[in-house]
């Protein structure tokens, strides 16, 4: 029972341990047998100093070595190329210190100090009696392949979302989840509405849905540029239409005259409300003596009556609208 427990795959723990002693020989040879293609590949194009001799010729250029001995071997040109590359960072004294595989190898021929390249293979990460490929990327700061760290996760979604397609349906499936949207600052989700809204028709409908949230309403419309804005808006889709009407309708000009009926009916109407209100709410103030803070307020929205009345008589008297500065600066309540 104790050695089904133990299985690895479909083999037991013993077996499994052989199968990796076995191979570990394989891999050391073929470690060896990529040494011995790169020191050849050296042989026929040894490494030259940057800024050194290009020949002009084509024919006769490193790249064109490289491909024909790659050819001839069934290697492909890139394949060779590294193994080139990677034999003249290590050299043989070098080569079998450490028990790590050619791809260990070739990642830590990245570290630019010698010293601290042949020092590194010989120091497997805390713990671990050899180096693995992962351990090799994290040492030189290239992506793993089984990412461990919130930094290593980050950095394999980044590579996977490099096409545009792949980012924006990743994105978002992201932002459906709750707890992801809630972690994300909120300086970064105003950066995130303000990119996908840069479309017309997407930052109307966007801000169609918000405003008919009345919390989101209220703290807009506490701002005095949007509230502005908002206004002006409704203010020319009013325009609009109207200048539709007129310019389309046949009914428009009696209609007209009918607007003029109903601005006489809102002026009486206005009239006949404000004197209907007074009758109700002075009789309640018998036997009531108001504060100072009170009656000026009282006389204040008085003189504001007062100014407004002798407004409608001039327009109805003359059909002049216009009214002074005094007339607009009391009924602004300045």
């Amino acid at each position: 029972m104790q050695e089904e427990n133990d299985k690895v795959g479909n083999v037991s723990q013993s077996r499994y341990e052989e199968i990796v002693a076995e191979l570990r020989d394989v891999v050391e040879k073929e470690k060896h047998g990529q040494f011995t293609i790169g020191d050849r590949a050296l042989e026929i194009e040894p490494m030259r100093e940057r800024g050194g001799f290009v020949t002009v010729d084509p024919e006769f250029s490193v790249a064109a070595s490289m491909r024909r001995l790659a050819e001839d071997i069934g290697k492909t040109a890139s394949t060779v190329t590294g193994l080139r590359w990677t034999a003249s960072r290590w050299p043989e004294e070098h080569r079998h210190q450490a028990a790590a595989s050619f791809t260990v190898y070739r990642i830590l021929a990245s570290i630019e100090n010698d010293a601290e390249r042949f020092a590194a293979i010989l120091s497997p990460p805390k713990g671990k009696r050899r180096w693995t490929t992962d351990d090799a990327s994290r040492r030189t700061g290239q992506k793993v392949e089984h990412p461990v760290s919130p930094q290593e996760k980050i950095t394999a979604i980044h590579t996977l979302a490099q096409d545009d397609h792949v980012a924006a349906t990743i994105t978002g499936d992201l932002l459906k989840r709750p707890q992801v949207a809630a972690k994300v600052p909120t300086e970064d989700k105003a950066r995130v509405v303000e990119e996908f809204t840069r479309d017309e028709a997407v930052a109307a409908k966007t801000a169609t849905h918000l405003l008919q949230r009345p919390d989101v309403a209220f703290k807009a419309m506490s701002d005095d540029t949007a509230r502005f804005q908002v206004n002006h808006a409704q203010n020319e889709r009013h325009k609009q239409s109207r200048q539709h009407f007129e310019d389309t309708s046949p009914v428009a000009p009696v209609v007209r005259k009918m607007e003029r009926t109903a601005e006489f009916l809102d002026l009486v109407t206005a009239c006949h409300s404000f004197v209907a209100a007074a009758g109700r709410t002075v009789p309640g103030l018998r036997d009531r003596q108001l504060d100072e803070n009170e009656a000026d307020l009282v006389h204040q929205n008085v003189a504001r009556v007062r100014a407004t009345l002798d407004w409608i008589e001039q327009a109805v008297d003359t059909g002049k609208v216009d009214m002074d500065d005094e007339l607009a600066r009391l009924l602004r309540s300045e």
